[in-house]
This record gives structure tokens, C-alpha cells and sequence, in this order.
């Protein structure tokens, strides 16, 4: 990786398991310490297939779970148990063995319209530690983060850092299904925010989301050019 900008530090391995060793062990490190100063914790994670292994090391790492409650960054409008929701990746990867003690508070995903299922998952995560302790975002090769897309039609509302949403409805082209996500005031608001990208492909777009500033066509920029929260960047071949 090139030399850091200011804000995003870099975090190198030499392959996916040590990656997901150390971010596992940053993020329980997050918690425990919250829960020492606070009584409590909140945790956001990210779907896909990068996750999965620091998912499975996470839940085997002994700490307070049960004073735990963790969330999602984003979700697709599908049935809970689809092979396409976040949160059935998060039930079967996360919360099992020390972690099956956490409290889960899913995005509303049963209602007839994305903004009614946006507004109930508001009110859901009302109850939510907040600010966040602790973030995870992914990337896709599209630039997109959470469920940033480029060209969602919600996308300088989820970007507009002077907005109190917490949770806002997006569809785009790229997107799949209608979405749900986090805004990036939430995001930024949390103690500890990680970008978690794996493979050489990933790293150009994370180089290339690093030289510009345009987050219309590459929201990712929006997390990495801001100077409100230091972003860790964990990177692995």
C-alpha cells in the first residue's frame, strides 16, 4: 500500500487468517474495554463473503457478550432466511459459541415499502448503545460501502453529514434488491471504524477511492475523505 493519508491507517497481513485474527482481536479489545467504562457495547458489522473467518474467530473470543449488542451496517429487503441476508450470515457465523450471548437487533425487513421498513428499523436500533463502539464496513469493486451505491437514489441523503438519520432506505442499479443501511453520520460517529477489503482487485479500488474525492461514483470516498473519524484500513492478499 502507498503512503497513509492522514485519517486512514493502514493495516497490512500476509494473508486472511492473520487478517482476521488481529481485526477480531481489535474489535473484542473495542468492546471489553466499553464495557469496563460503560457497562455496555455496540457493534456494527458488514455482510458478503469477506467476513466470514473473522465472524467465526470473533465468536470464540471469550469476552462479556451477553452486555453485547450488535447490528448490522446494512441489509437487503429479504425474507430473514434467504441466502441473501445479512443477517442470517450474522446468526450462523457470529453469534454462536461466547458470542450466541449478544443481543441481535435486525433491520425490519417484513413491510410493504423500503421507507415503512427503514422508519421501523429506526425505531428498532432506537434502543442501540449509541454512539456505535465499534464499525466493520466492507467494499465492493464498485466503490460501494454499507449500502452506498453509486447512483443510489438516496445517496447524498445517506452521505449528508449534517442529516440525524440513522437508517435510510437505497436502490440502485447495482444494488440487487431494494436495501437498507446505516447513514454515514452514524458510521462516523463510532469509536473504532474498520474498512475490511481482501485481494489484490479490492486494493486498486481502495487505491483509486484513495486519489479522488468524487463519492457520487464511488461512495467509499465519503468514509475515507473525511476528517470527523480515523478509518483502519485491514488489507490481506
Amino acid at each position: 500500500m502507498r503512503d497513509e493519508k492522514a485519517g486512514v491507517h493502514r493495516h497490512t497481513y500476509p494473508d486472511r487468517e492473520a487478517l482476521a485474527i488481529a481485526l477480531a482481536a481489535g474489535v473484542a479489545a473495542v468492546l471489553a474495554g466499553a464495557i469496563a467504562e460503560g457497562g455496555e457495547a455496540s457493534l456494527a458489522v458488514s455482510g458478503g463473503s469477506t467476513p466470514k473467518r473473522l465472524f467465526e474467530i470473533l465468536s470464540d473470543t471469550n469476552i462479556a457478550w451477553d452486555r453485547v449488542t450488535v447490528i448490522l451496517v446494512d441489509e437487503r429487503i429479504a425474507p430473514p432466511n434467504s441466502e441473501r441476508a445479512n443477517q442470517r450470515l450474522v446468526r450462523e457465523k457470529l453469534l454462536t459459541g461466547h458470542a450466541a450471548k449478544a443481543h441481535f437487533v435486525a433491520f425490519e425487513t417484513g413491510f410493504a415499502t423500503p421507507v415503512e421498513n427503514a422508519e421501523k428499523s429506526a425505531a428498532q436500533f432506537a434502543a442501540v448503545p449509541w454512539p456505535l463502539d465499534a464499525a466493520i464496513l466492507g467494499m465492493g469493486t464498485d466503490g460501494h460501502t454499507a449500502s452506498f451505491f453509486p447512483n443510489g437514489d438516496r445517496l447524498a441523503d445517506a452521505l449528508d453529514t449534517d442529516r440525524e438519520d440513522r437508517v435510510l432506505p437505497m436502490q440502485a442499479a447495482g444494488a440487487g434488491e431494494p436495501r437498507l443501511t446505516l447513514t454515514l453520520p452514524a458510521l462516523l460517529d463510532a469509536r473504532f471504524l474498520a474498512l475490511h477489503i481482501e485481494g489484490e482487485e479490492k486494493l486498486d479500488v481502495f487505491e483509486t477511492a484513495l486519489d479522488g474525492v468524487d463519492a457520487a461514483s464511488m461512495p467509499v470516498r465519503a468514509v475515507l475523505h473525511q476528517d470527523k473519524t480515523p478509518v483502519h484500513v485491514f488489507w490481506a492478499p
